[in-house]
């Protein structure tokens, strides 16, 4: 097995463990190209495009409310039309501000410093969030407030910056807007749906010359073994984690976060 297959299968690993807990997939990606020596803008394409590995085990999991909502858009339920209003409209948020701050975006993804101390500063967040929140009954994403849906629409922007973590800021925007638990790791799921494949959209037509001439040294074949690793870990995730945090909280998430991004600080500081 060669480096760039190997690398491709780790990278994977990590995307497919990350993306939906509240620990940031790209700051775990970013770290670890960084740490283990990889070129971060030889493997930038390919850290995103895998992110849809892990969106696809989303739509494979949860493809009977997919359906369910399709067949309730055709009969013009009203369940079913304000689970792809709210979608959309949390989505929109994300979608303005960033093609607004795209350049400053990727700038500070270049960052590994920023990522670090964004692990540290998120992790403390959601110790507090944990304390003060006070979620209510478990609803469908369809019964949920027009209001509730843009309010976590805006939390999800603070992910631009890298080690925030995309999940868990809308995770924990939905908890202290008063959402349940399981409702809010659902939302937060399905969110990344659209706000995943609008990136991974934009990064492949900005680097659409670099991968079509190989010029990146990364190339569709390391991308679809990514893709492939990154589905499969993140379908197991997804259950466990859905079957934690229905009983227990995110305290634990929050400790690891500030653990690691101590430890980046302290490396890359020793650099």
């Amino acid at each position: 097995m060669d480096s760039l297959t190997l690398t491709a299968i780790l990278l994977g690993i990590v995307e497919g463990l990350t993306e939906f807990l509240p620990v940031s997939s790209t700051g775990h990606l970013i770290l670890a190209t960084e740490l283990f020596g990889y070129d971060a803008n030889q493997w930038a394409v390919f850290n995103i495009v895998i992110q849809l590995g892990a969106i696809l085990a989303v739509v494979v999991l949860y493809w009977r409310t997919f359906w369910a909502v399709a067949m309730g858009l055709v009969r013009m339920e009203t369940l079913s039309i304000r689970f792809v209003r709210n979608l959309l409209v949390a989505f929109m948020p994300a979608a303005v501000i960033g093609l607004a701050l795209k350049d400053y975006i990727d700038i500070l993804l270049g960052s590994p410093m920023v990522v670090a101390w964004a692990l540290i500063v998120g992790g403390i967040a959601i110790l507090v969030v944990e304390k003060l929140a006070k979620p209510g009954e478990y609803v469908g994403i369809g019964q949920l407030s027009l209001k509730a849906s843009l309010g976590v629409g805006f939390v999800q922007c603070l992910a631009m910056v890298p080690g925030v973590s995309r999940s868990g800021a809308t995770i924990m925007g939905a908890l202290a807007m008063g959402i349940e638990r399981r409702t809010a790791a659902e939302f937060s799921f399905f969110l990344a749906i659209p706000t995943m494949l609008g990136a991974t959209t934009l990064e492949l037509i900005d680097k659409r010359e670099a991968l079509a001439s190989g010029a990146t040294g990364v190339g569709w074949s390391e991308i679809a073994i990514g893709f492939v690793v990154a589905f499969l870990v993140a379908m197991a995730v997804i259950k466990m984690f859905v079957a934690y945090i229905s009983k227990s909280g995110f305290s634990p998430f929050a400790w690891y976060r500030i653990a690691v991004g101590a430890l980046a600080v302290w490396v890359l500081s020793s650099h």
